[in-house]
This record gives structure tokens, C-alpha cells and sequence, in this order.
């Protein structure tokens, strides 16, 4: 029977379940040009309305990711580990977690993405060094991860193009907030990068796109049970993000808190409590840790015996970056010419974060994208951001802030003071709110 892509719009339309051969001949005619873009923006229409179960949500998963390359590891001699964050403010866990894991005997091809609206972008933080090649071919990322044991890169035009196209429709069609699409935009790429075992970061909070606790529910379990009927063992943990989760956030800014973690001169508590936690879960799914104490564990002999920074150091050397960044970084990473404390309006306890807001001050500053042909500066932003619960005063400030120009300053420093809410009695939200494995829902 000829396929003909309005029978597939219509039926979900009208809101009955597509087969998996009729989901995988849509994406596939849209990859191949037969399905035109208004086709595809009626298609995501109809799923934001109507959604997809289970089984559609993994046959929509599967065709995008077959819609382009799926790399094949099975030379290296262990398991193949990623880890992907729905997005926050401060948040560099991939540039500790990758090389604690690979200390850990994983193997770590991370493909990471940009920066999007509030939230800061892996691959704009290493654009901060210089030399280090995002986006390498692919023989030099197969070598790294070989080799080293770990890479950060950026997804290449060959990974689940479909997704890259479909997003850009969704994106102006007003249909991205819908759990169905983003399961299968977010696991397409993933399992493209031919993942034994993927270990989700899902944010809840003020930073976060899921805004609230149930949102968050909803995206893990639905990512957790496609990934895992996709045939990646995979475990998802909710995490807070009602405030910066390092106290940096700007891209050379969180390089160089990554550093100074992988070093031990200074390790934030929440980073350091969300990064071992997602390594302990995803040491337990990989089967190198026999329970989530273990992994702990083992996590944290690579940190604390420099092996994770011996192995970020080799893997920044090995993708085109200075050979001793580590050690000179203060000379190789940018600054800004303005550089001056914050101080709040008044005395007291930060009792709440606006943590999009803070995200925004950063992109005013020109550290994020307000449209995506923006070039970055990568020495803007904030540090020393005080976490809620610290007292403030005339002495002690909120943060210190780095800018271009005097006029972005201006707004930035705005934007922060709006941001921090002075008070008396905090808000207590825990740090890691719930975690799942396969098979389990929440």
C-alpha cells in the first residue's frame, strides 16, 4: 500500500494510535525530503494535542534515531556510559562527571549541546579553551574515548538529523512543551551515540524547564521506560534547581570551578553531591558498582585521587586543547576587563533564588544566545554566588561579576539583584528529590 503522510497526521489527529511502521515511514519520508516541513509541523501538532503512548514514544525515538548514523563501540572493552541534564543554571556536572566515570573503567562518548534560552551549554563552556576542537571528526573522538577513556563533544550532522530538523519546526510552531516530543528529541541523539547505559539528570525548579515535581515525574519516567524498551539500560534522578547549582555560572567562569573541583582547591556541596550521585547510578547500571554505596565510592577514590583529573587533563590535551591547561589555566582562559563584587540592598538571608533570572543576567551579559547566530563571550558572567541560607551584608556580597562593558553590567547586576530574595527564613528544598532504574516508575 502506498504511504501517503496525511493518513498518519489524520489518524493521530483524531487521536488513535499509530503503528510503529507508520511512525518510522513518516520520519524516514521527512528525513528523505518526501515529507514536507507543514507536514511534519501537522504531525507535531497532532502529538501535542493527542500525545503518544509508550510504544509510539519508542518507535518515534527509534526512527529519528535511525534517521542518520548509530556509532558502534563494541571494540572497547567495557561499557559504553553517557549522562544527559534537562538543563539548569551553574550546571558543569559533565566536565567532572565524564572523567570521574572513565577513572571508574567506563568509557564516556558525550555528546553534548549549546547553551538554550536561560541554560548554560556544555560546548560553550570548552569553547573557553583554546585549541579544544568540539567538534572533531570522527576518527580523533573514537581515538579519544579509546584512548583516554572519555570525550565531550558536539553532535555531528550525521546523528539523528531528524531530530535536528524537526526541532527547529517545533520550535516555530509553538510545539515543544510536549513530553512524547522532547522523550524522542532528547533519546534519539543518545542512542545514535550507541550508549550501553544512560543516566539521566532530570531539574526541578526555578532554573529548570520542568517547573514543578509532577513535571518532572512525567519527562523521567517516560524517558527511563523508552529508553529502556530502546534497548539502553537506563536510570533517571531529580535534582533541584532552585538555585545555581555551582557558584559559577558563565562558561570560562564554570571551566574553571570544573578545575578547581577536579583539583580539590574548591568543590561546591551541591555539585559535588549531585555529580558523585549521578556517577554512583550510573556505575550501578553499567555493573562496575554493585549498589549505589559502591559507586559512591568508587566515585569518589577517582576524585579524591586525582585520576578524573589526570583523565580531564588527557582528554582536553587530546582533542586539540594546551597539554597543561590544568596547570596554567588562569593563563589560557579569558577574562573579562570589568570585574566587581555585587552587594544586596539589605541585611540578611538569601531565602530564595530566581534562578531563570540569574540564567538571564548571564545572556545579558552576552554569555548566552538571544538568537542563535549570537557569538558568545566566553569570559562573562557570574562567581562566588552565594548559595540560600548565606547571610549577606554592606561586606558580603552576592556574587562577583564579570562584564565586557559597563552597560551590560549595569543590567546584569540589575537583573542578579532581582534574582536573590533577602529575608529570614530560607527555602529547604532537598538536593536529590528521587531516582528511578529500569523498570521503575515514580
Amino acid at each position: 500500500m502506498v504511504f501517503l503522510p496525511q493518513e498518519v497526521i489524520a489518524r493521530k489527529r483524531d487521536g488513535h494510535k499509530l503503528s510503529a511502521t507508520q511512525i518510522q515511514q513518516f520520519i524516514a519520508g521527512y528525513a528523505a525530503g518526501t515529507v514536507s516541513d507543514a507536514q511534519a509541523a501537522a504531525f507535531a501538532m497532532a502529538v501535542y494535542f493527542q500525545h503518544m503512548d509508550l510504544e509510539e514514544r519508542v518507535a518515534l525515538t527509534l526512527a529519528m534515531r535511525d534517521s542518520g548514523s548509530v556509532l558502534d563501540w563494541s571494540d572497547l572493552n567495557g561499557p559504553v556510559v553517557d549522562k544527559h541534564s534537562t538543563g539548569g543554571v551553574g550546571d558543569n556536572v559533565s566536565l567532572m562527571l565524564a572523567p570521574i566515570l572513565a577513572a571508574c573503567n567506563v568509557y564516556v562518548p558525550m555528546i553534548s549541546g549549546r547553551g538554550l534560552g536561560h541554560t548554560g551549554g556544555t560546548l560553550d563552556k570548552f569553547d573557553s579553551i583554546p585549541g579544544y576542537v568540539a567538534t572533531p571528526d570522527n576518527a580523533l573522538f573514537r581515538k579519544t574515548v579509546a584512548e583516554v577513556g572519555c570525550a565531550i563533544i558536539g553532535q555531528t550532522d550525521d546523528l539523528a538529523p531528524a531530530d535536528r530538523t524537526l526541532y527547529a519546526i517545533r520550535d516555530v510552531t509553538a510545539t515543544v512543551e510536549n513530553v512524547s516530543l522532547i522523550t524522542a528529541s532528547i533519546l534519539s541523539k543518545k542512542l545514535a551515540a550507541g550508549l550501553d547505559v544512560l543516566v539521566l539528570d532530570v531539574k526541578i525548579g526555578s532554573g529548570a524547564f520542568m517547573k514543578t515535581l509532577d513535571e518532572a515525574r512525567e519527562l523521567a519516567n517516560s524517558l527511563v521506560g523508552v529508553a529502556n524498551d530502546a534497548g539502553v539500560k537506563t536510570g533517571a534522578v531529580l535534582t533541584d534547581m532552585n538555585q545555581s547549582l555551582a557558584s559559577a555560572a558563565g562558561n570560562a567562569l564554570e571551566v574553571q570551578n570544573a578545575v578547581d573541583f577536579l583539583t580539590g582547591t574548591a568543590r561546591d556541596a551541591r555539585l559535588l553531591g549531585v555529580t558523585l550521585e549521578l556517577a554512583a547510578h550510573a556505575l550501578c547500571l553499567a555493573g562496575t558498582a554493585s549498589s549505589r554505596q559502591q559507586g559512591l565510592q568508587q566515585a569518589r577514590q577517582a576524585l579524591e585521587s586525582g585520576a578524573a583529573m589526570e583523565k580531564f587533563a588527557a582528554m582536553v590535551a587530546a582533542l586539540g586543547g594546551p597539554a597543561d591547561f590544568v596547570e596554567r589555566m588562569p593563563e589560557y582562559l579569558p577574562t573579562a576587563p570589568i570585574i566587581r563584587d555585587v552587594y544586596a540592598s539589605g541585611t540578611g538571608t538569601v531565602t530564595r533564588v530566581e534562578t531563570r533570572e540569574l540564567g538571564m543576567a548571564v545572556v545579558a551579559l552576552g554569555g548566552g544566545r538571544r538568537m542563535p547566530t549570537d557569538t558568545i563571550d566566553h569570559a562573562v558572567g557570574f562567581d562566588h554566588l552565594v548559595p540560600i541560607g548565606h547571610k549577606v551584608d554592606d561586606k558580603t556580597p552576592l556574587a562577583r561579576l564579570h562584564a565586557r562593558d559597563e552597560a551590560s553590567a549595569r543590567e546584569a547586576e540589575k537583573r542578579l539583584l532581582q534574582a536573590y530574595e533577602i529575608g529570614d527564613k530560607p527555602e529547604d528544598t532537598p538536593l536529590i528529590v528521587a531516582a528511578i532504574g529500569p523498570g521503575e516508575t515514580l
